[in-house]
């Protein structure tokens, strides 16, 4: 099998199962300590790849390229996944990830800003990002009455940064690649950022919570370690490795539907004509940008 159709099929593996830790997270962290909870399930799941891997006698990773691969590590698990997990407890799943479903945005705007890409932006991709805007304003407009709690309004905006932390973590593993083994990548990227989640528990959790988790929240941890991380991450940063950033970053158009629906139909979450109109209009605007970095590579 060609390597780019192993990419393609990895990130369709991403887009289906993201797509549904959404829910799972949601379900997890009622009650369990949030960062906690994503600590544990990254450093489980990194520890158990590297263990996989040593078995295999594959492993192998110089302390320069586990210092490497701990920046986008940091960044996506920790920053990213890690306070999504803790905003989930104050706003619903799906508004969660119609806000990752920006991802696009925010690597255009970096790519340009810091000169990382260094291709002129052309028509579909300046028109998916005020597009994306018009999305981003609807997002907020279908909120209006529930950010005047200042917790619900803070943890939209922490949303918001987690997405900007990821955008930096894919361009930097992007643009710094490694030569080690893809998997070895992986885990090293799910290990330091579940280690770093742990560092950042004492400090953010309320560790009172522990006496009253449910069977509920460790069957997620279980579904997320195994599905969430081992398998869709380990198969994110082989599309990452393989595809364009713009492309492996598709699979935020299939991510927020799947959440909404599950957040829809098994946790009661709105959906308004707003909201679906939101969301269809953030992924017209990925589409655009896409389309456009299609345009940018042909040429």
């Amino acid at each position: 099998m060609q390597t780019h159709t192993k990419a393609y099929i990895a990130l369709a593996v991403v887009c289906v199962v993201w797509g549904t830790t959404y829910f799972a997270l949601l379900i997890g962290v009622k009650s369990f300590p949030p960062f906690l909870f994503s600590g544990i399930r990254q450093i489980t799941a990194g520890i158990v790849i590297l263990l996989a891997l040593a078995m295999l006698k594959k492993l192998a990773f110089t302390w320069k390229q586990f210092l490497h691969q701990s920046v986008p590590g940091i960044l996506m698990i920790s920053l990213g996944n890690g306070v999504i997990g803790w905003a989930e407890r104050q706003i619903p799943s799906g508004l969660a990830a119609m806000i990752v479903s920006i991802l696009p945005v925010y690597i255009v705007i970096i790519n340009y800003i810091f000169k990382f890409d260094t291709k002129k932006l052309n028509k579909p991709i300046t028109l998916g990002l005020l597009v994306s805007c018009v999305g981003i304003v609807l997002i907020f407009r279908d909120n209006l009455r529930d950010l005047v709690n200042p917790i619900y309004f803070f943890s939209m905006m922490m949303c918001f940064a987690a997405c900007l932390a990821w955008s930096f973590g894919s361009i930097y593993a992007k643009n710094k690649p490694s030569t080690g083994n893809v998997l070895t990548n992986a885990a090293i990227q799910m290990f330091s950022g579940g280690a770093f989640l742990l560092i950042m528990s004492p400090f953010l959790d309320d560790y009172s919570e522990l006496s009253t988790v449910t069977a509920q929240s460790i069957w997620a941890l279980i579904y997320l370690i195994l599905f969430g991380s081992i398998v869709a991450y380990s198969c994110f940063v082989y599309a990452l490795d393989k595809l364009p950033v713009g492309v492996a970053s598709l699979y935020a158009y299939v991510n927020p539907v799947i959440a909404l629906i599950l957040g829809y139909f098994l946790l009661n979450e709105q959906l308004t004509i707003i909201t679906l109109l939101a969301l269809l209009t953030v992924l017209l605007g990925v589409y655009l940008i896409n389309r456009g970095y299609q345009q940018q590579k042909s040429n």
